[in-house]
Order: C-alpha cells, then structure tokens, then sequence
C-alpha cells in the first residue's frame, strides 16, 4: 500500500514532526504489500562477508530501530535491512525535539541518542521471523548509563547471534556521550578482542556471524589508520564507512537549522564519507569488504560509493525528501552501468576510483 499512495502522502508527513512522520511510515509499512516485487537483475547480487545479497543497496540502521518492519521493507526490494541501534536495555534517548529536517540541504540532524526499547523487545520480533530468509542485520550500540559498554556489546552478540545475519558494533554515533571514544587505541582493541572472542564462542552453536564495525566519517587519517589496523588485527568481517558527521559544511544553506546539535546525514555528508571510505579502501588491501553509507540520493552516488570502495551501499536520509520510489531507481542505475560496460557483477566496479580519489584536495 505504500507503494501505491506514498507520492500522495510524502507532502503531508513533511508537515509532521519528523518522528511523528517517521512513526506514520512504520505504520504504513505493516499494512499489506499490494505492489508485487520486481525479481533484481542476477547482475546486482553481491557475496560479501560469507552472506549472498540479491542487490547492493540497503537500509541504514535508524529507520527500522526496533525490529519491527524488516520483512516489509525486503519485500520493496531492499538487499540487506539493518536494525537498530539496539542497546541492552531500554531507554529513551534525548528529550525531544532531536530530529531536525534541512529542507534546502535535504539533510537531517538527529540526537536521538540510541533511543531504543531493548534487547528483549527486539529480539522477540527477530526470532519469530528468523526462519523467513532475507539479510538482517543488527546495529548494536552501549546503554548511556552502562557502567561496562564493552560489556553491553558482548551481551548483545551473545543474545542476537543465533538469529540476525550480521552485526554492525556501533562506536561512532555523536549522541551518546563518550561512544565515540571506542574508536581510539586500547579501548578498540579490548572491544574488538571480548567481542570477536564472543562471537566466536558462539559461533559453536549459533554459526559464525559476520561482525561489522560502523566508523564515524570524522576520523583523522591517523585515527583512521588505527581503527583500520585494529579490525585487520582482530580479524573483523568488514566495516561500514560510515555514521553522521558532527561537522556543518559551510556549504549549507539552511544555517539556522544547523546550529542544532547532533549528527548530520543527507548529501552534505556525501562528498566527506565518501573521502573516508576510499581512504578504508586502501588501507584495507582487499583484507574484508567495506558499506558505504552517507549522502546517497541517485543512482551516480550509489554508483560514485562503490567505485570509492563500496562492496554494499545503504541509505535512509534520502527516502525522506525523494520516496521509497528512489530504490528501484538506484537498482536500475547500476544494472545501466553494468550494461553499459559490459560487466557481469558489482565486483568489477568495487574500489576503481579510491587511489585517485585519496589525491584529491579533502572535501570542505
């Protein structure tokens, strides 16, 4: 049904707060399907981290926090639904208003801080369906309060494990106080170490989860290298390049908006995760596969990710100002590409751009 009437109803929830709109979305993603969906050209599928993908593009972690829609939204044709954040327990996040819509920029900012209603919650809806096919992820992050984040993260593998088809270790949201701190040195290295040892105790009745770790896109290439160099020493599946940014490009038109605190998404993101990406590319040296998320809203962009280095790309900010329609457009894009330069898959076009890209003046 949202299929049908989302180019009618988009206008109205653009009046809504813009958590009151994205409760209304979730709503109209749990009534019927009546829009049959379109087998993905062969040509899109992706294998990446032990897990065989339909097509490339996803849905970021956000938009589904609680588990409750993933099987709608694979059902309009995304390759992979990423869930959460998830934190152990409950909590409410910041006091509201935290999202914040940048029409001009088509850009959102949110200090939602991993506003979530728990493990249990969660992993009630995600058991019941486990059975059903499709890749899920889960975006795993700390309880604010937490006296033992690491900690938080273990018990997180150990209750998703059995159930979810990876995980993202969440350690670069801007919201909660102190996270980002997971990214540097010993602290990254004692989190990576208790939850790849985790997930490895684990694996011997649940399988091997694939374990991701979600960078934010305002690392310096110092910082970066170290982050890079812990995953490769810990043996991680992949990484997701990358979480909002807490700068403001001057570029920005609505300047009032942007003052507010948070994270910025949307296409004013896009040229600095994209940076960061191809730097991950390089480092990296083909060792796991990267997802590229930030600023995605055509199919050039989705296309300029994955020639940064992008195995899978996924997005969220961009459905708000062009529509659930802008899926199968990205999908239809990169099939063109394929076509055009007589490809057979994703792989070939991975990375082409990343070396030239690191030459580049640093994206203002």
């Amino acid at each position: 049904m949202i299929g049908l009437f989302e180019p009618l109803v988009r206008p109205l929830l653009r009046m809504l707060d813009a958590e009151d709109a994205h409760r209304l979305a979730l709503l109209a993603l749990k009534a019927p399907p009546f829009v049959k969906l379109i087998a993905d050209d062969p040509r899109l599928a992706v294998r990446a981290f032990g897990l065989n993908f339909p097509n490339p593009v996803g849905m970021a972690a956000g938009f589904d926090k609680h588990g409750e829609v993933p099987d709608a939204l694979l059902r309009l044709g995304f390759g992979f639904v990423e869930v959460g954040t998830v934190t152990p327990l409950p909590q409410t996040g910041n006091p509201r208003p935290r999202v914040f819509r940048l029409p001009r920029d088509q850009a959102v900012i949110n200090r939602l801080g991993f506003n979530s209603e728990g493990a249990d919650a969660v992993l009630r809806r995600i058991a019941v369906r486990a059975d059903r096919g499709g890749i899920i992820g889960i975006n795993i992050g700390a309880n604010k309060d937490s006296s033992d984040r690491i900690g938080d993260y273990v018990r997180l593998i150990e209750r998703f494990a059995p159930v979810v088809s990876y995980f993202a270790v969440n350690i670069s949201s801007p919201n909660t106080p102190g996270l980002r701190d997971l990214q540097q040195g010993g602290l990254l290295d004692a989190l990576l170490a208790r939850v790849m040892d985790a997930r490895a105790r684990m694996s011997r009745t649940a399988g091997i989860t694939p374990v991701l770790v979600k960078i934010a896109p305002d690392l310096t290439l110092s910082e970066l290298d170290d982050v890079v160099g812990a995953a490769r020493r810990h043996r991680v599946d992949g990484m997701i390049i990358g979480n909002t940014t807490v700068l403001r490009p001057p570029a920005l038109r609505e300047r009032a908006l942007a003052k507010e605190a948070g994270g910025l998404s949307g296409p004013p993101l896009f040229a600095l995760a994209t940076r960061v990406l191809a730097e991950t590319y390089v480092r990296v040296e083909g060792a796991f596969p990267l997802i590229g998320v930030g600023g995605i809203d055509s199919g050039a962009r989705a296309l300029a990710k994955i020639r940064a280095g992008a195995s899978l790309i996924a997005l969220y900010a961009a459905f708000i100002f062009h529509g659930l329609r802008l899926l199968p457009a990205i999908k239809s894009d990169l099939s063109a590409e394929l076509r055009r330069r007589q490809q057979g898959g994703i792989d070939a076009l991975v990375g082409a751009d990343a070396a030239a890209l690191t030459a580049e003046p640093w994206p203002r």
